[in-house]
């Protein structure tokens, strides 16, 4: 089962860049992020056509996620628990039917910029929730992953200059020590356990001509709790997506497990 996550950066930027990455990849599974669409808006058919079952928590003109499957979805849910009063569209969960049941949850962390204020709190608070759901879902010893953009750096191999970054949200001490709790609880960070060193990254910002110099950073991730991790058999970056016409500035991760 191929799974896949890419924050696509606007539906409607997208329309045409995301079904030809669709086509040429064939995902079994996908996680989107930033579709920017309320639930109506979402162009569905476009995906139906291809065979995917569509699953969306939308907002108007922020945030987003959605899920495509050409597998059977039970158990959908949205919202990262936790927090009744947050309305911001970041979390996404369904059980996936292959060989076995796989609970898969799409997530777009917060940015958490500017530092210090009130969307770092927001940041830290979100990914204290996040912790408690990783928490819930490594209890249950079953096949799950968390997948998306997680807006984390988490090492200075995984930025082309680190020290650009330093105090920024997505690279401050506090940030990646709460990514490292959840990793603690026993997820597998996909990518890392596959391939090592530098120069792998997933978002090219679209200033500065970032994609042409590989002024990268790596901040789209899937951890996977040992149950998934043990079906792992590949994961890789489709860097290459961001050279093409109307790119998201972020690229699909991928990982294939034995499902």
């Amino acid at each position: 089962m191929k799974i896949a996550t890419f924050n696509i950066n606007g539906i409607k930027a997208r329309a045409e860049a995301l079904p030809r990455w669709l086509d040429e990849a064939q995902p079994d599974v996908v996680l989107l992020q930033e579709i920017k669409s309320i639930d109506e808006n979402f162009p569905r058919e476009m995906f139906e056509e291809r065979g995917y079952n569509v699953e969306t928590h939308g907002q108007k003109s922020f945030n987003g996620v959605a899920i495509l499957s050409k597998l059977p979805l039970e158990d959908v849910s949205r919202g990262l628990p936790g927090d009744e009063d947050d309305k911001q569209a970041r979390w996404i969960e369904a059980t996936v039917i292959g060989k076995q049941a796989l609970r898969i949850c799409g997530l777009y962390l917060p940015n958490g910029n500017p530092v210090p204020g009130p969307k770092y709190d927001y940041k830290l608070a979100w990914m204290e929730r996040l912790y408690q759901r990783a928490r819930d879902l490594m209890a249950a010893e079953e096949p799950a992953l968390m997948a998306g953009d997680y807006n984390i750096i988490p090492q200075a191999e995984d930025a082309a200059r680190p020290d650009a970054w330093r105090e920024d949200a997505l690279f401050r001490p506090e940030s990646r020590a709460a990514f490292r709790k959840i990793l603690n609880l026993g997820f597998t960070e996909a990518f890392r356990a596959r391939t090592r060193g530098p120069g792998h990254y997933s978002f090219w910002d679209y200033q500065a001509g970032a994609w042409n110099k590989n002024d990268g950073i790596r901040i789209d991730h899937f951890l996977l709790t040992p149950q998934a991790a043990d079906l792992m058999r590949d994961c890789q970056i489709d860097a290459a997506v961001r050279g093409h016409e109307k790119p998201s500035d972020h690229v699909p991760v991928w990982i294939d497990l034995d499902l």
